[in-house]
C-alpha cells in the first residue's frame, strides 16, 4: 500500500502511523507476559510497568494449571471452539452455495435476513437463548454452547463465501454435471475444495470470536465441569477476593492469548486474502 504513495513526507507519515498501531497492539501483550512471571510483592512495590526480578517465576504457570484445573478447562475451549468452527463453516458453506448459484424466488430476501442480522448485537438474544436450551435441556452442556456459537457466526461465514462462490466459473460446475456429480458430489468434491481461501478466513475469525467469548457462556454455564477458559478466568478472579495474584492472573491470561495468537500467525496471508476476495466478488 505505501509503495503507491509517492510523497516522501505522506510515506514517513504513513509509516510512522503504522509504527504507533503496531506498537499499540503489541506492547500489551508483551506486558502481559512480563507480569506473568512476577509475584505480587513486585506489583505493589515496584512500578508495575517495570520489568521482572530475576529468577522469572515460570511456576505461575504450572501453579495455574494445576490448582484452577486449566488442563480441563483448555480441553473444553478446544472442543466448544472446534464443534462451533467446523459445524459453523459446514452449514455457513452449503447456505451460501444455494444462495450464490441457484436462483429462486425469495434467495435476495434471504441473503438479505442473513446479512441484516450482522447489525443486530446477539447479546440481544441472551435471555431467549436462555429460556429455549434451558428447555431443551442443552443449559451446562458443551453442545448447547456449540449450537449457541455455530448461530452467532453463521452470517458473517454466509456473507464472505456467498462471493467466493459467486466468483467461481460455472464450467466447473457443468463438468461435473456432465460427469455425473450431481449437487451433492459437485459441492462436496468442486466448490468446497475451490472455496478453500474463504474457508480458512472465515475459521480463523470465527475461532478468534468463539476462543474468548465470556458472556454468552457464562450466561448459559453454570456447571464448574463446562466451563471454558474466559469463564475460568473471571471465576478465579473471584475466586481471590481481596488477595488478587497477579502473577498467576496475567499465566491465566496468556494461555487463551497464546493459542489464537499461532494461529493468526501462521494463517495471516489466507485471512486477509480470504476477507479481500470474498468482500469484492
Amino acid at each position: 500500500m505505501n509503495q503507491g504513495i509517492k510523497n516522501p513526507i505522506a510515506k514517513i507519515i504513513f509509516l510512522a502511523i503504522l509504527l504507533l498501531w503496531s506498537v499499540s497492539v503489541i506492547y500489551p501483550l508483551i506486558w502481559t507476559l512480563l507480569d506473568s512471571l512476577k509475584d505480587n510483592q513486585q506489583f505493589f512495590f515496584n512500578k508495575p510497568w517495570a520489568l521482572p526480578n530475576f529468577p522469572l517465576l515460570w511456576e505461575n504457570y504450572s501453579y495455574v494449571w494445576e490448582k484452577y484445573h486449566f488442563d480441563k478447562y483448555f480441553v473444553n475451549s478446544l472442543l466448544v471452539t472446534g464443534g462451533a468452527t467446523l459445524l459453523g463453516l459446514l452449514l455457513a458453506a452449503m447456505t451460501a452455495y444455494v444462495l450464490a448459484r441457484f436462483k429462486f424466488k425469495g434467495s435476495g430476501a434471504i441473503y438479505g435476513l442473513y446479512i441484516s442480522s450482522m447489525m443486530v448485537p446477539f447479546i440481544l438474544a441472551l435471555i431467549p437463548l436462555f429460556f429455549l436450551l434451558n428447555s431443551l435441556h442443552l443449559t451446562n452442556t458443551k453442545i448447547g454452547l456449540i449450537l449457541v456459537y455455530t448461530s452467532s457466526v453463521l452470517a458473517f461465514g454466509i456473507f464472505v463465501l456467498v462471493g467466493f462462490f459467486k466468483g467461481l466459473p460455472k464450467e466447473l460446475e457443468e463438468a461435473a454435471n456432465i460427469d455425473g456429480a450431481g449437487y451433492y458430489g459437485t459441492f462436496f468434491r468442486v466448490m468446497l475444495p475451490l472455496s478453500q481461501p474463504g474457508l480458512i478466513a472465515v475459521g480463523i475469525i470465527n475461532v478468534l470470536n468463539i476462543w474468548n467469548e465470556y458472556i454468552v457462556g457464562t450466561v448459559l454455564v453454570s456447571d464448574p465441569e463446562q466451563y471454558t477458559l474466559p469463564i475460568e478466568i473471571g471465576v478465579m478472579q473471584a475466586e481471590m477476593q481481596y488477595r488478587t495474584e497477579w502473577g498467576p492472573l496475567f499465566a491465566a491470561l496468556m494461555f487463551t492469548i497464546v493459542p489464537v495468537l499461532i494461529l493468526y500467525i501462521i494463517f495471516q496471508r489466507q485471512i486477509a486474502s480470504g476477507i479481500t476476495a470474498g468482500a469484492v466478488k
